[in-house]
């Protein structure tokens, strides 16, 4: 192998490793948003224009699997986040809920998906309550929110 050869593969090398390092932590990230890790328990959560439902509203603590789908009409996300006794905090538009302060203690939530779809979400729950909430513009004060006790 001559020199100019043994330096064209380095780059090629190291876009390989750069592309498997990539795609190694894409399949890491998605095992959660997919639903493939292991759930000792799975809430079915319908969405819909302005309401949550839940085909449980306790469950026990650890691996939840969390079935998201939206019914509709409107593109909707879910966040999970503990919650507190003064409520969640509320950006200066007084409209949506300030996610930056709470994203600390968020166990999980799903991008905003179009009506007819179906999401699995994986959260560890510790015992206490989450709220689980959409917080498209105007979806949380409106009352797309609700409660999961967790034992």
């Amino acid at each position: 192998m001559t020199i100019r050869a043994a330096r064209l593969g380095r780059p090629r090398r190291a876009l390989a490793c750069a592309a498997l390092a990539a795609a190694v932590l894409v399949a890491g990230c998605g095992s959660a948003v997919n639903g493939s890790a292991t759930a000792s328990a799975q809430v079915n959560v319908t969405e819909r224009d302005f309401h949550i439902g839940l085909s449980a509203s306790t469950v026990q603590a650890g691996a939840v699997r969390l079935r998201i789908h939206n019914a509709g009409p409107d593109d909707h996300e879910l966040i999970v986040a503990p919650k507190g006794s003064g409520g969640l905090p509320l950006r200066s538009d007084g409209f949506t809920v300030n996610e930056e302060a709470i994203a600390s203690s968020e166990p999980g939530s799903i991008e905003p998906q179009q009506p007819g779809g179906t999401e699995n979400l994986v959260v560890d729950l510790k015992p206490g309550r989450y709220t689980l909430f959409c917080n498209m513009e105007g979806h949380y004060m409106a009352g797309m929110h609700t409660t999961l006790v967790v034992r």
